[in-house]
Order: C-alpha cells, then structure tokens, then sequence
C-alpha cells in the first residue's frame, strides 16, 4: 500500500459526490471521475478503495465506465469521429448486477469520459430488489451533477470566444467610424472574465450571457455593414470632387 500511495499519480478529484443513502444498517454512497479509458478507470477505482477507503473499507466498489477511446492503429488526427469509439463496462465487486444499474443510469444520462462508483456498506441486512433503487439513486445524482458541470464548462467556454468575437468587432467598427466610444474602449483593454469564479454564476446564467452576445455581436455586424456601404457610397462623390478640383483653373 505505501508503494501504490507514494508512486502513485496525484490523488483523483471526484467531480461529485453524492449524499448518502442508509436503509436498515447499510449505506449507499456514489462519487464520479473523469476518466479517459477502462484501466484510467480501474486505476481510479483502485485509489478510492485502497486509498480513500482505506480506514472504512467498503462491502462493495462496484462501478461503471463509460469513454470515448481511439480505435486500433488510429491516430485521431485525421478529425474524422469514427476515429473512436465507445468503450463502456461494468464491475460488481460482489454486488451481483450493481454495475450494471451504475451503467444503465450513465447510459441514460449520456454520460461520456467518466466513471461511477456506489459504494456499499453492508449493515447486516439484506435489502432485496430496494438495494438496486439505492444504487440507481446516488448514481443518478452524480450523474446529473456531472452533466450540469459539462454543460457549463461548454457554455462559458462558447462564451469566451463570443467575447473575443465581440471585442474584435467592434475594434473594427471603432476603426470604420475612426471613434472610440467608451464602451469600445472598456472591452478592448478588458482581461479575459473568469465567469466560474462568481458564485453566483450558473448555467441558466452562462446561457443568458451566451444569447446577450449574441445579439450583441449581430447587431455590430449591422453597424459594419451599414458603415462599409456608406463608405462605398462616399468613395465615388470624394473621387469626382478631387478630379474637379485638379480640372479647375488656378486664378
């Protein structure tokens, strides 16, 4: 054990956690990781039960994986999808089709890249088909957790490039115009946000924010196109009273 803890990777990070579960002395609890292939899981499952575990071994580890893996002799460079495919699974640890519980709520979640653990505390009673109710629910909540987490990680990662798309535009507009209003001049020098360090920021947030730069970004687009076709109408005019004024005699 010493020799797995000191030349182990850095300790895994659950995603989630789930709340415990205790019916007649036993007691449910699920955590979900990342996890990029079946032995990153298995290598996962092994820290959390030798490791996390270990000064109150659980019953049961039993647990699912589920990840998007490269194909034999593939080197997903070519940026085609059937470069991987779907590697998903399941180990009961003595908890006969508890895997399989695990799995079919990841499955039903669309869960990618992760893996689930319940763990079990057997209290001394058996708990008939209520045990699997108990397994599905704390898998259930990690696995919403996740998804919610994965959905906001997207949507402030699409809000990151709307910004920058932003700023860039109206950069544009500002040279157009050859002003700078106060709002221009804000967003040009602004640092990138950390939006996840608000407490207050959620998804339902994040996708206020993504449709606000939206609008944003469409309606400078407007503008620039309003003040290119302006500039195009000037160009002619200008060009004619230059010539006209080269024309005219010198008195």
């Amino acid at each position: 054990l010493d020799a797995f803890v000191s030349h182990s990777k850095p300790s895994p990070i659950p995603v989630s956690t789930s709340q415990e579960v205790r019916d007649r002395g036993s007691t449910f609890s699920a955590l979900i990781y990342r996890a990029t292939s079946a032995e990153h899981a298995a290598s996962v499952v092994k820290h959390l039960k030798f490791v996390a575990h270990a000064q109150k071994p659980a019953t049961h580890e039993m647990f699912a994986w589920r990840c998007m893996v490269l194909k034999h002799g593939r080197t997903g460079l070519s940026g085609r999808d059937d470069d991987f495919e779907l590697n998903q699974g399941s180990k009961d640890d003595g908890e006969r089709w508890g895997g399989e519980r695990i799995l079919r709520v990841m499955q039903s979640q669309g869960v990618i890249d992760a893996v689930v653990v319940v763990s079990r505390w057997y209290g001394g009673i058996q708990l008939g088909p209520a045990r699997f109710a108990h397994i599905e629910t704390c898998a259930q909540e990690v696995c919403q957790t996740f998804v919610q987490k994965e959905q906001l990680e997207e949507s402030v990662a699409l809000l990151k490039s709307l910004d920058d798309i932003l700023i860039d535009l109206r950069r544009e507009l500002s040279d157009l115009t050859g002003s700078t209003t106060s709002s221009q001049s804000q967003a040009s020098g602004k640092k990138a946000v950390d939006y996840q360090a608000k407490d207050d920021f959620d998804l339902a947030k994040a996708r206020r924010l993504v449709i606000a730069r939206e609008n944003s970004i469409k309606a400078v687009k407007v503008a620039l196109t309003k003040k290119r076709e302006e500039i195009s109408r000037k160009a002619p005019e200008e060009k004619a009273d230059s010539a006209q004024a080269e024309d005219k005699p010198s008195e």
